[in-house]
């Protein structure tokens, strides 16, 4: 009898000294570097949102932040890394658009449910990239000669099936064109596919704008039309998929902070309030406005939600283009 209560007292005591350490660690997240996983390679889109959050961040907790890109498979590679890793506070990734695709595609049982939502930071539309040199002045220049050359006209801007491939079959299907007669070049990002590009071995990329910006602005490229409801901050004077070719569709990217599931809500919650400060910041305001890159904030909450609603809209609209069956 004597020994069961000294037993129970000391499994009771232990039990307190636990939760005790568990609630000290938590306040004193984070000791040590995190990492911050990318799914695409560097110089594109997606590394370049991850590198100003990975810096800010670092101020905010007081630990390095390095940014490692994992690319391949579509995004698949670095998607899986990040969910796969210890849900203790110390990998984190950019969960990207792919996230809500790559499963109806077959190429990952993942969805937006393998991971501890943390915000939502970045959407930018998907536009139409050609060379300088090119002949197409105008959107309906391009789509013509495609109607005439079924086959000839090759496009890049990342992984098949991923989202700027979907953005191109998209507006094929809706001017009317089948999404067949353009053989789609897959790659690791829009920076490969705009050096593709210009190298000659596509004719046209389809990626946001801000991805295609240095070979634009540097006289090498030049935007057609921006798949958005409304013109870009960035470049003004393209227009609209509307105002183009009288479609209204519309496709872009949306990038956000995600851990592996099962994130300590402590944890989850020290995040969240750290990039909710990033991202109203006058330093990443004016990066992202000064890079042309579309800026959406939601919290873990709302971006649970999103990324469910999302996954329900491309799955059907991957179908529609036959991207899925």
């Amino acid at each position: 009898m004597f020994f069961r209560y000294w037993a129970r007292t000391i499994a009771i005591l232990l039990l307190s000294l636990g939760i005790a350490h568990t609630a000290h660690a938590a306040d004193n997240y984070p000791t040590r570097p995190i990492t911050l996983i990318v799914p695409f390679a560097a110089g594109g889109g997606t590394d370049g949102v991850a590198r100003i959050i990975g810096t800010l961040l670092e101020k905010e907790l007081g630990q390095p932040v390095n940014v490692v890109n994992r690319a391949g498979g579509n995004g698949v590679v670095g998607h899986a890394a990040i969910a796969a890793a210890a849900a203790d506070g110390y990998t984190l990734g950019m969960v990207t658009v792919d996230i809500t695709m790559l499963h109806w595609a077959k190429l990952t049982p993942l969805t937006g449910r393998d991971f501890t939502p943390l915000a939502l930071m970045n959407i930018d539309p998907a536009a139409i990239i050609v060379r300088s040199d090119a002949p197409y002045k105008k959107l309906d220049d391009l789509l013509k000669a495609i109607k005439a050359n079924p086959g000839k006209f090759k496009s890049s801007g990342t992984g098949l099936g991923g989202i700027w491939h979907l953005a191109m079959a998209g507006m094929l299907k809706d001017v009317g064109i089948d999404t067949s007669s353009v053989p789609w070049v897959p790659s690791t990002g829009a920076a490969q596919a705009m050096n593709d590009l210009v190298a000659g071995g596509v004719e046209f990329v389809t990626c946001s704008l801000p991805e295609a910006r240095a070979l634009i602005d540097a006289g090498k490229a030049r935007p057609l039309v921006i798949m958005s409801d409304k013109a870009s901050s960035l470049y003004p004077n393209v227009p609209t998929l509307q105002a183009a070719a009288n479609s209204k569709w519309t496709l872009g990217a949306w990038r956000g902070l995600a851990a592996p599931r099962n994130l300590p809500p402590d944890t989850q919650v020290k995040l969240g309030s750290a990039l909710k400060k990033i991202y109203d910041s006058k330093a990443f305001q004016d990066f992202m406005a000064s890079r042309g890159f579309g800026i959406t904030y939601a919290d873990a909450k709302a971006f649970e939600q999103f990324m469910l609603r999302g996954d329900a809209d491309m799955g059907a609209t991957m179908k529609s283009v036959g991207l899925v069956k």
